[in-house]
């Protein structure tokens, strides 16, 4: 995962970078700096610092996996990568639920919105609970 934060990294440098840029070129261009850019392209660089830094932070705390080894063999990325849904229908609820919510912002019905944030949180809790059978279960 260090070349990932790496990659975020260096995102995060060129968004400040090009911030300071944008907003030197706008001020001297029009005489003052243009705010919707600037703040655009520091969160940005925002963003990529708290991307970087979380894997920086996980890099530490796993063991080196196979794609960070340079003298690593196609074989030891063999075996299980972890559990996948083969059919569950739970996303695409989410999906729905959240399109329902952005149409609400969207036109601004916060009686929709209302009714988008409850259909996402049920959707959220029947994706994250599917495969839950609870302690009674044989």
């Amino acid at each position: 995962m260090k070349i990932e934060a790496r990659v975020f990294d260096l995102v995060m440098g060129f968004s400040f970078l090009m911030a300071v840029v944008y907003g030197y070129w706008t001020h001297a261009a029009t005489g003052h700096v243009e705010p919707t850019g600037t703040v655009a392209l520091a969160l940005t660089g925002g963003l990529a610092l708290i991307t970087g830094t979380y894997f920086r932070f996980v890099s530490r705390r796993i063991e080196v996996r196979p794609e960070d080894n340079p003298e690593a063999e196609v074989s030891d990325g063999a075996g299980e990568l972890g559990f996948f849904s083969p059919g569950s229908y739970w996303p695409v609820g989410l999906a729905a639920a959240a399109a329902t919510a952005g149409v609400a912002v969207a036109f601004w019905h916060v009686w929709l919105l209302v009714i988008a944030i409850i259909m996402v949180l049920i959707m959220v809790g029947g994706l994250v609970f599917e495969y839950h059978t609870g302690p009674n279960h044989d």
